[in-house]
């Protein structure tokens, strides 16, 4: 039995400063709307390292410390495992900027499921600010299955 798979890393991370976490209106290829800043890890770099890169060029922010909270992942139509790894942050230095990536801007925590969110961010609050959820993953029927601590 094959014990490999074609997997696909990426990160995310919720940056919180007081009642207000950091979101981003991501643009891209077939995607808009809100989200938490993140993106892929290069072949042989560190996830923590990768998080902290991926923060600096999307908002212009040096985080400090990112916690790991969880993960979101799911199996693409060609068998390619697809993982995100659920950072978040409270500690940073910086000013922020936005990037072709999207604008990114603060938002009260609260009011972050009253935007145009996209990716199931009702599952990632769960496991970002919440911590109910260690795991969301995409089912074969299409359906997010979400794993309890």
């Amino acid at each position: 039995m094959e014990r490999k798979e074609r997997v696909v890393l990426e990160n995310m991370c919720m940056i919180q400063d007081g009642s207000k976490v950091l979101v981003e209106d991501k643009i891209g290829k077939d995607i808009r709307g809100i989200i938490f800043p993140g993106g892929h890890i290069e072949e042989n770099e560190p996830i923590v390292d990768s998080i902290i890169r991926e923060i600096r060029e999307e908002t212009g922010l040096t985080i400090e410390h990112p916690v790991l909270c969880g993960v979101k992942d799911w199996i693409e139509p060609d068998g390619t495992r697809y993982i995100v790894f659920l950072f978040r942050a409270e500690k940073f230095s910086g000013t922020l900027t936005s990037s072709e990536e999207g604008q990114v801007f603060w938002v009260e925590k609260d009011e972050v499921l009253n935007l145009p969110w996209i990716w199931e961010m009702d599952g990632l609050m769960r496991i970002l600010s919440d911590g109910e959820y260690a795991e969301m993953f995409l089912s074969a029927d299409n359906d997010w299955k979400a794993v309890l601590r």
